[in-house]
């Protein structure tokens, strides 16, 4: 009976160790990762390699998941398409998720959140929008709608979403809040938080809670490997990416852009102000940069254009400011029209709009005009203004020795024969720091105060002269 009885406690033994060992080892293995990305504002070429680069990151660095939180107005149909290449080639999962409140997922946001296998929406957010715009401003041809229409239709049909709803996103640019597009399935999860969205979609709990909505994830499938409670891990944009893509903003476009029209005009003028040329080029190159990544209306372009060319008319045809008045007004018509205003976010500060009207004016008004008479007057500085001039020398130039000329002492060489002390000279040439120079007959007339001090003791002379 006692070896029974020993036994037993040796089995029970094992057992509580090997439940104790199981326990250290689920307690020391690591938490599941989801690489969190961020994309905010304007879906452009930075924000594409940004978004490409953290999938990749994901798909290697042993995560379980990739979160991607969107705020977004829209953005270019080339940097759109990018990332959704990216989404769907992903190995793993990625989640797209628009917050914080407040957020949107408009435009190309819209194709984005569709693409994803799992999506989410924060209270008092919203999607939709996805007329595409061109940047002629107008709504782009019947073609190119079509294609966009049937795009976001194979999105929302491959993760079984309301391709009806997705289609009139693009046709009729209609949007949804969160709750109706929950409701109408266009996404999977409203969720107030990223910790409520990961447990949902790791299957941390079954039933729905009081700040969770659970959706579609029965078609979508959860993800295996985020309970328990996953870690997310920050994904940052490189410095390049993020100084780029943050000047990518309409104020800053139109604020370059009509530098550039200044600063090509003011070289225009003055062809020898080479520095103005490059601020132009530069930043005209950098304006246009970022206005194709905004629906840019053509006309309110044009208008830009115009402003400029009523700038210079007015310098050139002396119209005292008239036309100054016209450019200043077709300036800030043309930045109230820059932007297709179907895009809320793609607009001008009109603040900023009046205050770089008025600033370009009043540039163009004096600076062009001071620029213009500068051009037109003679050297006044420099080795072109002491070739030819006249001097003295104040001591004797054998060959070398010191002249006085234009008010300074310099340094000089005669250019031939040896040259008295108190001689007029005139300057020949100008060689670094030293004149070479030769005698220069009195009666050219050196400047009178140069030879004050050679012509004193004569002056004395006659002075004492009785005759």
């Amino acid at each position: 009976m006692w070896r029974v009885r020993a036994w037993s406690v040796l089995l029970a033994s094992l057992v509580a160790l090997g439940v104790g060992a199981a326990a250290a080892g689920a307690a020391q293995s690591p938490s599941p990762k989801v690489l969190s990305m961020k994309l905010n504002g304007v879906v452009d070429p930075f924000v594409a390699s940004y978004i490409e680069r953290g999938i990749d990151r994901a798909n290697s660095g042993g995560y379980s998941a990739a979160l991607i939180t969107i705020d977004t107005p829209g953005g270019l149909d080339s940097s759109m398409r990018k990332i959704i290449k990216a989404i769907l080639a992903s190995k793993v999962p990625v989640i797209c998720y628009t917050a914080p409140s407040g957020a949107r997922a408009a435009s190309a946001g819209t194709f984005i959140m569709l693409a994803c296998p799992i999506n989410a929406m924060a209270p008092g957010t919203n999607i939709g929008a996805a007329h595409p715009v061109g940047v002629a401003g107008a709504i782009e041809q019947g073609k190119v709608t079509n294609d966009a229409a049937a795009f976001i239709r194979s999105l929302a049909d491959r993760w079984h979403r309301n391709a009806d709803w997705a289609e009139k996103a693009v046709r009729q640019s209609i949007s949804a809040p969160d709750d109706q597009a929950f409701q109408q399935h266009v996404i999977d999860l409203r969720a107030s938080s990223t910790t409520n969205l990961l447990a949902v979609v790791g299957g941390c709990y079954a039933g729905p809670r009081p700040n969770v909505t659970t959706g579609r994830l029965a078609t979508t499938g959860s993800v295996a490997g985020l309970c328990p409670r996953a870690q997310l891990v920050p994904f940052k944009m490189s410095l390049g990416e993020g100084f780029f893509h943050s000047i990518a903003d309409p104020n800053v476009a139109f604020i370059l852009i009509n530098i550039g029209f200044l600063a090509l005009i003011a070289w225009v003028f003055h062809p020898g102000f080479h520095v103005s040329l490059a601020v132009g080029v530069i930043a005209e190159v950098i304006g246009l940069a970022i206005l194709e990544t905004l629906p840019v209306e053509l006309t309110g372009f044009i208008l830009l254009l115009v402003a400029a060319v009523l700038f210079v008319l007015d310098v050139k045809a002396r119209a005292h400011g008239v036309l100054t008045a016209g450019g200043i007004a077709t300036l800030i018509l043309g930045g109230l029209l820059l932007f297709n205003p179907s895009v809320p976010s793609a607009q001008v500060s009109r603040p900023l709009i009046v205050a770089v009207a008025v600033g370009a004016g009043l540039f163009a008004f004096f600076s062009l005009r001071a620029l213009l008479a500068a051009r037109g007057q003679p050297i006044r500085t420099g080795r072109e203004v002491l070739e030819g001039s006249k001097g003295v020398a104040l001591t004797e130039l054998a060959p070398r020795g010191t002249v006085r000329a234009r008010g300074e002492t310099w340094s000089a060489e005669s250019a031939g024969d040896p040259i008295a002390a108190g001689a007029a000279v005139r300057i020949v040439h100008v060689r670094g720091v030293n004149l070479v120079v030769e005698p220069a007959p009195e009666e050219i007339g050196a400047p009178e105060e140069e030879l004050a001090g050679r012509s004193a003791p004569g002056r004395l002379r006659g002075e004492g002269d009785t005759r």
